[in-house]
């Protein structure tokens, strides 16, 4: 179902994971729960993954997350700020120690001038601190797009593990 590569990193993120005695939690919007599935497509991956939240419609970024509404107004679902704010609820209504989350334009429509297709905004967050976020730039289609950004969390989840900041599309933190 995954590719062999992606497989190999969501099994070494899990492997240092169980180590460091961490739990993880994803908030997914664009990528649909791929994130999680990829997770959970490893045997064992239940000691890790606490859970994962699939909230597509602002709505349940508002009821599952506790996203502000005015935030999603101001902001729109597809922002740095709203990224945050949902890996932030994720850790909120979880047991998990570290939270990735995922918003975007995986196209093919959709996209603007200022929010094109391939636009995702990564959130990161361990409990305790302040939320991070990435913004990012994938090209292709629709999948491309999806599976670039699930390659993207592990990694981001990995570096967030090791206590690591995540780093900003400008290479510093955000």
């Amino acid at each position: 179902m995954f590719p062999e590569a992606l497989l190999t990193t969501a099994t070494k993120l899990l492997e240092h994971c169980r180590e460091a005695g961490l739990m993880v939690v994803t908030a997914e919007s664009c990528t649909g729960g791929l994130i999680a599935g990829c997770l959970t497509e490893i045997a064992g991956s239940s000691d890790v993954v606490e859970r994962g939240f699939v909230t597509y419609s602002n709505a349940a970024k508002m009821e599952l997350l506790d996203v502000p509404e005015a935030l999603l107004a101001a902001r729109g679902a597809v922002s740095a700020e709203v990224a945050e704010a949902m890996a932030q609820g994720a850790l909120a209504h979880s047991r998990a120690d570290i939270a990735v989350s995922v918003t975007g334009v995986a196209g093919p429509g959709g996209g603007s001038a200022a929010k094109p297709v391939g636009l995702v905004f990564m959130g990161l967050c361990r409990r305790g601190e302040a939320p991070s976020h990435r913004k990012l730039n994938f090209p292709g289609g629709r999948s491309d797009v999806r599976s670039a950004t699930v390659e993207a969390a592990l990694v981001g989840l990995g570096e967030m593990s090791r206590g690591r900041k995540a780093r900003g599309a400008d290479g510093v933190g955000s």
